[in-house]
């Protein structure tokens, strides 16, 4: 039988694979948007790229189009992330998938040496969801965000061409992936309640006296602020060490990363300033206030960040560990053993 032959980007003219990639980003993050755009070119197409097969990969699993109403039919939850699978593991072969953003995932991975490790970490956080996982501790939460985030940070990184053997730098690209997180988590707790879900651990939840399922309550209103102010807090200390890291890249990179942190630092900063009003509505940071927080990254980018001290609790190997215990127990070999070592 004929294999097909190996297409990088399943065919598709890599222009066609970048402009597309470029609509998804545009109509799905406007921050993503501003910060990507300021990256040198071949840097900013390869995020591009990257980003449309996150956004597809998260609408699958969440039956949306570029966010928007959550579609959370439990028949059919695991079958799409095993479609998710499927057709990942076909565009990291080169093969065409009919799906415009997992072509664009075969492109940059070809280009940025991603690999199929690195797209699982990210899938199994949607299987987690799929799965109607809820985090019963800290630890529980973190790994959560490995898998959605820091898993993400870590190929960036590999998009900006940190090497795979730079583990310091790719630490920090993971902790950026995690500051993001957890401020998202802390700013869409009522869209994630309206969904069913809920990333506040269990622990947490208990310790404030908040029964599971109610946290969204007026009457449970500040203790729920005293548990988001622990969220942001984490997510403050992986910034500062994203932040420190950035201080190896280069200038155009430095400045996106650091865009980035200061969008998502302000969203933080207003989810704290409006207390329990925090969720009365979506916090937003405007057009304006974007440009001003990227025009202080530019300045922020000739300097250098402080080492912070100390450095954030947990570590991309900590929680990589984590990850692999609590994932599946891996087949046993179906090679048989040579005659002489039986």
């Amino acid at each position: 039988m004929r294999t097909t032959p190996r297409q990088v980007g399943g065919g598709r003219e890599r222009e066609e694979l970048v402009e597309l990639a470029r609509k998804s980003i545009r109509q799905g993050s406007k921050s993503f948007a501003l910060a990507s755009r300021l990256f040198d070119k071949p840097t900013r197409e390869k995020a591009w790229l990257l980003y449309a097969w996150c956004r597809r990969c998260d609408d699958i699993a969440d039956g949306q189009d570029h966010g928007g109403t959550l579609n959370l039919d439990e028949a059919t939850a695991q079958r799409r992330i095993e479609a998710i699978r499927v057709l990942t593991r076909r565009a990291l072969e080169g093969q065409p998938t009919a799906e415009e953003a997992f072509d664009a995932l075969g492109q940059v991975a070809l280009e940025a040496g991603l690999t199929e490790e690195m797209t699982d970490d990210v899938i199994d956080g949607f299987a987690l969801d799929a799965d109607g996982w809820r985090p019963r501790s800290e630890a529980d939460l973190m790994r959560y965000a490995f898998h959605v985030a820091g898993a993400v940070g870590v190929m960036m990184a590999r998009v900006m061409g940190i090497p795979t053997d730079d583990h310091a730098m790719l630490d920090r690209a993971f902790d950026l992936g995690l500051a993001f997180q957890l401020t998202n988590i802390a700013r869409d707790l009522c869209e994630d309640d309206a969904a069913g879900r809920c990333y506040l651990p269990q622990e947490w939840l208990a310790e404030g006296d908040i029964p599971p399922g109610e946290h969204m309550r007026p009457e449970f209103r500040e203790q729920l602020v005293a548990l988001v102010s622990r969220l942001l807090d984490l997510a403050d200390e992986h910034e500062a060490a994203a932040r420190w890291g950035a201080n190896g890249l280069r200038l155009r990179q430095r400045w996106a990363v650091l865009a980035a942190a200061n969008i998502h630092g302000a969203i933080r900063n207003e989810v704290r300033a409006l207390g329990p009003h925090a969720w009365d509505h979506r916090v937003r940071v405007g057009f304006l206030s974007k440009l001003t927080l990227t025009w202080q990254a530019l300045r922020e980018a000739f300097g250098s960040a402080p080492q912070p001290d100390p450095m954030p609790r947990w570590t991309r190997g900590e929680l990589m560990t984590i990850a692999r215990m609590a994932g599946p127990i891996a087949p046993m070999p179906q090679t048989p053993l040579p005659d002489e070592v039986v």
